[in-house]
């Protein structure tokens, strides 16, 4: 393997165990501006949503100037890097997770298309249902992909389009059509930004302005503050939303044709804290889920901890609720980068360690409450709270702010079988004898409706009351996939790097 994909090995055990989505940023300006320094921190502050690799391409009077990589936002766009971009008035940037085995350079995105009727970069983040026969048939058709990416397949579709079409985002519009499954994108053009959410609204997409007039689109509220944004509001299911030197319009054509579906695992997990989706505050709902949590399975403890970092909301939640006094329990090491490897097996089998370490006076002699947001798999789980244990912890009760992850996740979050969740695996006592704690506690579905604020808990997954729970009670709002299968390069890419 090469350090790289090391380093993607550890990160996927290290960083949850479940990794998730992208992240996507845009840039539309009245006068030339310093794109890549804006893009630049509007991607650090969603670098939570992928750490694999990024991108920028800035739009210098209808010249499109690129830098894409892996590698986290810091490694990528170094001093150098930064300083050799122009000033622009458009731009789109990316930040990516993907598995290790898909991590390669080509993947980065945006990707640029270049076409008779000009060029195009495209970011996007979600997964499409019917990317397989969409590829298929333009294949057939003769289109050459470079990437194992979705967001290739859906700039081919766009390009198809426009070259009858009268304006990119017309093109968009038919292109849209076609596309099933979950999508939120920022579309560059040689003189407009465009953005644009699936029908069912699954991952979340919003725009902001600068004091100056530069608009920003992105995937959380997170970033339009890093880049002194005020947030005017999300872009609606379906909706598609057009910047120019004309102002800011509005296509409608998708919109309420399906009910809205957003991830509640954004709230779960994936958002970051101070960000708000449909409006509502993130860390107000993790708090919810942990005072919920704490209603639910109550624990005689003496502290409360949470771990880090989408953890932390749900154990001050539990703590509030519970009386448990809170405590920073683990120090989480920011610092291991893509230069961070393990070379040798008992490396490998330490770097729980190197990358959490627990405060062992906060948990020394002590009945210990310690929240995560959910189990996936069960290894990390298991060896942070063999890591309490050691560090003096009497007793170690999880407690966890989502249900059971039960079902795959067609839309993005890495979960794609059911065969190495542990909750297929075991009951909730096999659950807790594989992890090594005293007792262990979920939130149950009808708990998911508070942490939302939704009153009404009857019929609650699925596209009903705009949330998709899929992954936990196994009710979707599309049509899933109809051949997940991979095709035999792919196969046999995948048994060489095994092997390698």
């Amino acid at each position: 393997m090469t350090d790289f994909e090391t380093y993607t090995s550890i990160e996927h055990e290290l960083e949850h165990e479940v990794q998730h989505e992208c992240g996507v940023f845009g840039i539309y300006a009245p006068q030339p501006v310093e794109a890549a320094q804006i893009a630049y921190y509007g991607l650090y502050a969603l670098q939570h949503r992928g750490q694999q690799g990024c991108g920028i391409v800035i739009n210098d009077d209808g010249l499109f100037y690129e830098h894409r990589d892996l590698g986290l936002i810091s490694q990528v766009f170094t001093p150098e890097v930064i300083g050799k971009l122009p000033m622009g008035q458009i731009a789109v940037a990316h930040t990516r997770y993907s598995s290790a085995k898909s991590d390669h350079r080509a993947n980065c995105q945006p990707i640029i298309v270049q076409h008779i009727k000009g060029h195009t970069a495209l970011a996007h983040n979600g997964k499409l249902t019917n990317s397989r026969e969409l590829r298929d048939e333009l294949e057939l058709q003769g289109s050459i992909f470079h990437t194992t990416s979705d967001t290739e397949v859906i700039s081919y579709l766009i390009t198809k389009e426009r070259l009858t079409a009268p304006s990119i985002e017309e093109a968009l519009n038919r292109a849209m059509h076609r596309l099933k499954g979950s999508f939120s994108l920022v579309l560059m053009s040689s003189s407009k930004l465009v953005a644009a959410r699936d029908e069912n609204g699954i991952h979340p997409l919003c725009y902001g302005q600068c004091t100056d007039g530069t608009y920003i689109v992105a995937s959380e509220s997170c970033a339009l503050e890093a880049c002194s944004a005020d947030f005017i509001r999300e872009i609606e299911p379906g909706e598609i939303v057009v910047f120019s030197a004309e102002g800011v319009h509005s296509i409608k054509d998708h919109c309420n044709k399906q009910p809205k579906a957003t991830c509640i695992f954004e709230y779960v997990y994936t958002a970051r804290p101070d960000s708000q989706i449909d409006g509502l505050g993130v860390h107000d709902s993790r708090l919810r889920a942990g005072a919920c949590l704490a209603r639910r399975h109550p624990a005689d403890a003496d502290v409360v901890i949470g771990v880090p970092d989408s953890g932390l909301d749900a154990a001050i939640g539990f703590a509030r609720e519970s009386g448990i006094p809170f405590e920073i329990g683990f120090l989480k090491n920011k610092y291991i980068g893509r230069t961070f490897i393990s070379p040798t097996q008992a490396m490998r089998q330490n770097q729980v360690r190197i990358k959490l370490n627990p405060i062992s006076s906060a948990v020394r002699g002590k009945r210990v409450v310690m929240v995560d947001d959910s189990i996936v798999r069960g290894t990390t789980c298991k060896r942070i709270v063999s890591l309490l244990r050691h560090a003096g912890a009497t007793e170690v009760h999880v407690r966890l702010s989502s249900p059971k992850f039960l079902n795959p996740c067609y839309y993005g979050t890495d979960i794609y079988s059911k065969e190495n969740l542990i909750a297929c695996k075991y009951d909730t006592e096999g659950i807790r004898e594989y992890i090594g704690a005293d007792s262990v506690g979920y939130l149950d579905l009808e708990d998911l409706p508070e942490i939302v604020g939704v009153k009404d808990c009857a019929g609650f997954g699925g596209s009903c009351n705009g949330y998709c729970c899929g992954c936990f009670d196994g009710v979707y709002p599309t049509e899933l996939p109809k051949d997940t299968g991979k095709r035999p390069y792919e196969t046999k890419l995948s048994e060489r790097e095994a092997k390698q």
